[in-house]
């Protein structure tokens, strides 16, 4: 969150609730990329802070990442050994285009390189001296263009090949990769330059198995070409707003697919018609696209479909009935539908020929901003493997939670922007599962915070907007397990942080909003050393008491924004004692 802990309205979530991870070494997403790329620190620095002797491996590739510029071969070094070399160059962002040379022939099998910067043409000629050998490349964000991929012809047992973000890579690119026939993976996330003819090129892939090309706006029409592409596994094509309902024909032969990410089309429910036969199907994105309650015709026969996401279509409870009968789901995202209590009713789980009906396999249900009151929760009662809900923005209050008490599996619940009180909270202290809650009302106080000392298991917990005191922190002192806390907009002065010191699981802290917190929470706070983010914005702390951070050694975002703190004194901070700290406000 920011400085102003401010939340979701009226903006697309690019999440799909499914693929949370982060293939390989580095994360690709802007938002993140600094977590995967900057916060780790030679293995070497690391265990001298712990007081442990590192191995002598660890010693030699320290060393040689140090005096790298005296090498001008590693040629005959045993692959593994120039791999970790070539890796923690990598890591520690040593490695350049001269010291790249030193790799020249060394048969390397892996080489990420994703958003590491310099990355250009001139890689790619020591790249490719890998040969045969090469089995991963990864260049994303590169400035490497159509000719540079004309040396990887000679890699020809590359299986996994990223270039998401290369804009400058076009159709003629696409040409050159063509007879990389043992490819599994191929990723050209937003290309604007890819076309529908250059597609073609693709058709000989005859291996891959998972195919992205998000936020690649010129391939309308271009999905003919990859009909033939039968191992298919993972197709994602969201984001692209070209994509029509003539764009699925050429998906109904692709048997194997088990992924289809196509959200943000225009795909409507005749497009959907096309996936009848993919029965080997388990996840199925179509966020933002112009289906109804129809597309249930051809979703209720896809019998191995486990995770659906929904949100942002066209649904209203007309036509919801067929929804009973993906009986195998296990992930369901219905958020921002026009849909009331009357849709619930063909969630619910019933008894029927000594049988349970219905949605019984369902984990994860997002109702987000639907129409959802107190008296629909009561179809949800027997979902009896439910572990995470989403109630945001509902019109769900403290009656309708007593619906939930039973549900013993339950792990995470969301009633932001709900008009829940103190008293429905009772209602959720009998879920000894519960390990996330989030309760950004206005509606909470105190007495509300006492009915959760019951959940020890709580490992995050959002209070934005609560109305919550230095008193109401006291209840939060055997909550032990807790890993993230939020209490953004409350009455907190120093006084009420001194029940949150002890807390020493936390790796997230924000105090946002709290405008009485001085330069003491600081103080206080300086014994949580698993912190990794903290946020103290819109308080009265002031760069003196920046010193007293000095022990979280793990912090690796600070936000102080409209503090009497400057970015200058943060910088300080940063090369002083917090080695790690990547990402700040203000900056």
């Amino acid at each position: 969150m920011g400085a102003a802990c401010s939340r979701k309205r009226d903006q697309l979530d690019n999440v799909d609730g499914f693929d949370r991870g982060v293939s390989g070494r580095y994360c690709k997403s802007g938002s993140s990329k600094w977590l995967a790329t900057t916060f780790s620190r030679p293995v070497l620095e690391i265990q001298r802070e712990k007081k442990k002797c590192p191995l002598l491996l660890e010693l030699c590739t320290y060393k040689i990442r140090e005096d790298i510029d005296n090498y001008v071969s590693f040629s005959t070094l045993p692959r593994d050994l120039s791999q970790q070399i070539f890796n923690e160059l990598v890591k520690s962002q040593r490695l350049t285009d001269v010291s790249l040379e030193a790799f020249r022939d060394c048969a390397l099998q892996d080489l990420y390189l994703g958003d590491y910067p310099g990355v250009n043409e001139n890689w790619m000629d020591v790249i490719s001296s890998q040969g045969s050998s090469l089995l991963s490349l990864d260049l994303s964000g590169s400035d490497v263009s159509d000719p540079g991929l004309i040396y990887l012809k000679d890699c020809v047992n590359l299986q996994d090949l990223n270039l998401n973000y290369c804009d400058q890579i076009s159709d003629r690119g696409l040409k050159h990769i063509s007879g990389l026939s043992n490819l599994r993976s191929l990723t050209f996330r937003r290309n604007s330059a890819i076309t529908a003819q250059g597609m073609a090129a693709l058709s000989g892939l005859v291996n891959l198995m998972k195919l992205d090309l998000e936020k690649c706006p010129g391939i309308h029409g271009g999905l003919i070409h990859i009909k033939g592409l039968t191992k298919l596994e993972s197709l994602s094509i969201k984001w692209c707003n070209c994509i029509t309902d003539a764009d699925m024909k050429p998906l109904s032969g692709l048997t194997n697919l088990k992924s289809l990410q196509i959200s943000c089309s225009k795909v409507t429910d005749f497009g959907i018609t096309y996936l009848k036969g993919l029965q080997n199907l388990s996840v199925l994105n179509l966020e933002g696209c112009p289906v109804t309650a129809s597309c249930f015709d051809t979703l209720s026969v896809l019998v191995s479909l486990l995770f659906l996401n929904l949100s942002r279509c066209n649904l209203s409870d007309d036509g919801c009935e067929k929804l009973s009968k993906l009986g195998n789901l296990k992930v369901l995202n219905l958020g921002f539908n026009d849909i009331s209590d009357a849709c619930l009713i063909h969630l619910k789980v019933h008894f029927f020929c000594n049988t349970y009906l219905g949605l019984t396999n369902l984990e994860s249900l997002n109702l987000d901003s639907c129409r959802i009151g107190d008296n629909g929760l009561v179809h949800l009662t027997g979902l009896q493997n439910l572990k995470c809900l989403e109630l945001s923005d509902t019109e769900v209050g403290s009656n309708g939670l007593r619906y939930l008490s039973g549900l013993c599996k339950l792990e995470s619940i969301n009633l932001s922007f709900t008009v829940v009180s103190d008293g429905g909270l009772r209602e959720l202290s009998g879920l000894t599962s519960l390990k996330s809650l989030n309760l950004d009302a206005r509606q909470i106080t105190d007495a509300g915070l006492a009915a959760l000392t019951s959940l020890t298991g709580l490992t995050h917990l959002d209070l934005f907007g609560a109305r919550i005191t230095d008193s109401g922190t006291s209840h939060l002192r055997n909550l032990r397990n807790l890993r993230s806390l939020e209490i953004c907009g409350g009455g907190l002065t120093d006084a009420g942080v001194k029940n949150i010191k002890d807390l020493s699981s936390l790796s997230l802290l924000n105090l946002s909003q709290n405008c009485n917190l001085t330069d003491k929470t600081l103080e206080m706070i300086s014994g949580l050393t698993g912190l990794i983010s903290l946020n103290v914005s819109n308080s009265r702390v002031t760069s003196a008491g920046l010193r007293h951070l000095k022990p979280l050694k793990n912090l690796r975002s600070l936000t102080l924004e409209a503090c009497k703190v400057t970015a200058n004194d943060i910088r300080r901070l940063q090369s002083a004692g917090l080695p790690n700290l990547v990402n700040f406000r203000p900056e």
